[in-house]
């Protein structure tokens, strides 16, 4: 625990030690620009976004009410504009967890592991236009990183797409996407790791509906839930989700932090997240890459 909390800080300084991205320009935009430009899944504006979710179960196994976890989310955003105009976003997701409920079938027991899990990719080319509407196409992709019976053990790819509005001061959309399995040996099905399932192929959508609202000062107030559907396990997963968050500007950089909730009203009977509480931090930082 030590090791990691202090790879974290180490990355965290990292991030700070970049040169600012905003405070570069000859004419610096106000938080509240900087805010909703954020609220943009089409932004120009590269940040490094840190996530730390709790998680509580429950579900028809013994003692799955009695599981919690702790997963920490690291997904920078990483915008390069091209000379046509358009932008491509690259948008890894590198998760560590702590706890995570294991289903043991041959003691019929729930036990929990921690450690690395599935890195994910998402790549998009697209741009917003001058009417508001936001446009994007790409791929999703899901790699085997995650430590023994943490992870799919596949390989996944498929296609994604983002539709969006961004009026004065709401930003509306949907970014949806499908994987199948593609390599690997499929052992168990994303959005349910907890139970392995042997032979069990991946064909999974997922559906992130985003409604952000403006109020000013800098705040947004939203929900952004991701609706998945199994299609090999027929299970959904969809949770009522609130965000609330507020733009700062510390020593000439943005940063944004912000609160989530989730509340799972329909998941996998067996054992799944009942409540999530999450708190992101994400600091706007110059991309590198780009040059």
């Amino acid at each position: 625990m030590k090791k990691i909390i202090k790879n974290i800080v180490g990355v965290l300084a990292l991030t700070v030690g970049l040169a600012p991205l905003v405070a570069a320009e000859s004419s610096t935009p106000s938080k509240e620009e900087i805010a909703k430009e954020l609220a943009n899944p089409n932004t120009a504006l590269a940040s490094m976004k840190f996530q730390t979710q709790y998680f509580s179960f429950d579900g028809d196994l013994p003692l799955a009410d009695d599981q919690d976890m702790v997963k920490l989310f690291f997904q920078p955003t990483l915008p390069f504009p091209l000379e046509n105009g358009k932008t491509v976003w690259v948008r890894p997701g590198v998760p560590y967890v702590f706890d995570q409920p294991i289903y043991d079938i041959s003691s019929r027991r729930l036990g929990s592991k921690s450690g690395l899990g599935d890195i994910t990719l998402d790549v998009q080319y697209g741009t917003t236009l001058e009417n508001g509407f936001l446009w994007s196409l790409g791929f999703s992709a899901l790699f085997p990183t995650a430590h023994d019976k943490l992870g799919s053990e596949v390989w996944a790819l498929g296609p994604g797409f983002q539709l969006g509005l961004i009026t004065e001061n709401s930003v509306l959309g949907i970014f949806a996407n499908h994987q199948w399995d593609i390599a690997g040996d499929a052992e168990s099905s994303p959005e349910r790791p907890y139970l392995r399932r042997d032979d069990a192929d991946i064909s999974l959508t997922a559906i992130q509906l985003f409604a952000t609202f403006l109020p000013g000062n800098a705040w947004n107030v939203g929900s952004m839930p991701i609706i998945t559907y199994n299609h090999e396990s027929e299970a959904w997963t969809v949770p009522l989700h609130l965000t609330v968050g507020k733009t700062f500007i510390i020593n000439g950089r943005p940063w944004k932090l912000s609160l989530d909730l989730n509340y799972y009203v329909e998941r996998p009977d067996a054992i799944a997240p009942e409540w999530m509480v999450g708190f992101n931090i994400a600091p706007v930082v110059e991309n590198v890459f780009a040059k």
